[in-house]
């Protein structure tokens, strides 16, 4: 297996082949990563519906089957054209798709009692092409319900976990799958296993090098504004602002017009600071001020209007409320502005994680709602539809992003900003009127009790967060973790096992102060009212103060700080949670353990001056991967 670095050096001067892969979509949160992977291997890759036809795909030098959220057994499941199996190009399936693979060629897929979701360990066979002079035993991550327990004649097992397959191969006809998702970061060798597969078995030359983003971007922009006003939200992140800097390269400065929109839910002093910044770089930004309209703000959701947002506990109806209210805000302007409605267009800088999360159609066909983006509400959807919305970055991650800041000249502080959600601190306060109870609470309950010790004990909280497995959204129970700290690591993967054991919890915490005596049973009613808002943001910026004095704000990727309902004891008091987050792609990530990328002292300093401010109870710290933890709580 030669690297990567050594394949890429070794075709830079090569004369241009047409190497293309296409990627059938079942429906994947993960299928445009790999089709990042893909690109990355300088690789021309593109992303098909999963029946398209084997007439069309005879054309292409490779195949590449998604993972989705269906089962192979469900009454009508989505298949491919069963012809590819017959056009001898070498085929690569990847969870569901692995398991489409296998049932058509005869073999066993099964609904395990257990999901496997999160990072585990399988024996992977070295013979094997695929992978190819690596260890034995390889970290990889999963992410599915039903396994693969049989393998179909003609293939073999060349990867396991615990009992199930883990990966399948037939050499002869070049046809393999893998059970987990070689695509993402935490999948150690993934990128290399991809490489093994389009090199080795394909034999594909790796003739697509990147090409110039800012020069795409720009056609694309000139193209889709047509002459139109352009008017763009930037709320000072690395999307916003590298989406802005991209209008000023692409159109005259009187065409575009900047907005900062102040929505009474952004961080302390957010919109002050961000005029101030965007102004020394050239970006005239107007500010305006719809503290009181999004407080208040309604929607249409399925033929109704919802409760003013302020009233709102569901995180999918603020989220739509959100999104609508923005849109509501670029038509004030377009009025106050003089505009005609139909000869302006919205600029936001929405990515590629943002729509597949949102299941937009233009990001997959097939891919279920993971969270609702409030750039790809329905209102905007509309707008899009309509061919009033430019989005050029709409095929990037955030690293790519980031790599395109770098080349605009944009200031570094910028670019590596760490990512704040559009709705801002409204998704990051869990509201909730009453305790989530359901059925299954005391029989959880029990079954938690086994992954404590005579240090630490585990208790079920009853608060509800989202997370992901399978591919879809999977609403789950928030799980505590308290006593005695001798090993974060051990903690962590106390952590990873609990999810995998208790499907029903989703999310674990570690609750800093005295071990939990009792099992806590009763919350703080919580709304988006003024108190609460202004207290998540204190904890928010007394965070970051401390997150930046360590360095802390660019070594990692995210660290949401989160207020959410349990009083544990204290009438009338609530609790944060910080959740430091390691990822490349914001699709998948790791906690960062205290101790090793997070240090301990910075934790202290934060838990101290966090346990300072005026009706907080308690401190909790996200050990949760994602999967099946969203990055988000809501």
């Amino acid at each position: 297996m030669s690297s990567i670095g050594e394949r890429e050096s070794s075709f830079e001067s090569g004369p241009k082949r047409n190497n293309r892969v296409a990627i059938l979509d079942a429906g994947a949160q993960y299928g445009k990563l790999i089709d990042r992977s893909v690109r990355q291997l300088m690789i021309e890759s593109h992303i098909l519906p999963l029946e398209t036809e084997a007439d069309i795909l005879e054309h292409y030098d490779a195949i590449i089957i998604s993972g989705g959220p269906e089962s192979v057994y469900a009454s009508t499941p989505p298949v491919p054209d069963p012809r590819i199996y017959e056009l001898g190009k070498p085929i690569l399936g990847i969870c569901y798709g692995m398991q489409l693979i296998v049932k058509h060629f005869g073999g066993q897929v099964d609904n395990s009692k257990h999901g496997e979701y999160g990072r585990v360990n399988i024996r992977v066979d070295p013979s094997d092409p695929l992978f190819n002079c690596m260890e034995s035993q390889q970290r990889v991550m999963m992410s599915h319900g039903d396994s693969v327990t049989g393998a179909a004649p003609g293939f073999r097992i060349t990867a396991t976990s615990l009992d199930v397959a883990a990966a399948i191969s037939d050499e002869q006809r070049r046809i393999y799958g893998v059970q987990f998702h070689p695509e993402v970061f935490t999948t150690d060798h993934g990128t290399d296993m991809l490489a093994n597969f389009l090199f080795d078995v394909a034999s594909l030359e790796a003739d697509y090098p990147l090409e110039d983003r800012v020069k795409n971007a720009v056609r694309y922009i000139r193209e889709t504004a047509r002459g139109r006003q352009v008017l763009a939200f930037v709320s000072g992140g690395v999307d916003s602002t590298v989406c802005a800097a991209l209008l000023r390269e692409a159109l005259p400065e009187k065409q575009i017009h900047t907005v900062h929109v102040d929505t009474g839910f952004m961080r302390k002093d957010e919109s002050s600071e961000v005029r101030e910044a965007l102004s020394k770089k050239g970006i005239k930004l107007s500010v305006t001020d719809a503290r009181e309209l999004f407080y208040a703000a309604t929607t249409i959701i399925n033929g109704e209007e919802t409760p003013p947002l302020h009233s709102v506990v569901d995180p999918e109806i603020k989220r739509v409320i959100i999104g609508d209210t923005f849109a509501k805000v670029m038509d004030k302007v377009i009025d106050d502005m003089g505009w005609a409605t139909d000869n302006v267009v919205l600029a936001q800088g929405t990515l590629r994680p943002d729509l597949i999360e949102s299941a937009s159609k233009m990001a997959s066909s097939r891919a279920q709602v993971i969270k609702t983006h409030h750039n790809d509400s329905p209102l905007i959807r509309n707008l899009r539809q309509g061919g009033r919305v430019i989005e050029p970055l709409q095929e990037l991650h955030k690293d790519e992003v980031r790599e395109l800041g770098e080349k605009l000249g944009l200031p570094h502080e910028f670019i590596w900003r760490q990512p704040f959600p559009g709705p801002g601190l409204a998704i990051r306060i869990l509201c909730a009127e009453r305790p989530f109870v359901t059925q299954r609470f005391e029989n959880i309950t029990e079954q938690l009790k086994e992954f404590g010790d005579s240090k630490v004990v585990a208790h079920l909280l009853p608060v509800r967060t989202v997370g992901v497995g399978g591919d879809g959204r999977k609403y789950g129970y928030l799980a505590a973790l308290s006593g005695e700290v001798l090993d974060w690591q051990n903690l962590v993967a106390r952590a990873q096992q609990i999810p995998r054991a208790i499907p029903d919890i989703n999310r674990v915490v570690y609750v800093f102060g005295d071990k939990l005596k009792e099992q806590p049973l009763s919350i703080t009613p919580t709304l988006l009212s003024y108190d609460v808002i202004e207290q998540l943001r204190e904890a928010d910026y007394t965070v970051n103060v401390v997150l930046r004095k360590y360095g802390l704000d660019e070594s990692l990727s995210q660290v949401p700080v989160v207020s959410f309902p349990m009083d544990f004891g204290k009438p009338g008091y609530r609790s944060i949670a910080i959740r430091p987050f390691m990822t490349p792609d914001y699709m998948t990530g790791d906690v960062a353990i205290p101790g090793v990328e997070f240090p301990e002292q910075a934790l202290e300093e934060i838990v101290g001056e966090l346990l300072k401010l005026s009706g907080v109870s308690r401190v909790a710290y996200d050990l949760t991967s994602k999967p099946p933890g969203t990055t988000e709580w809501e």
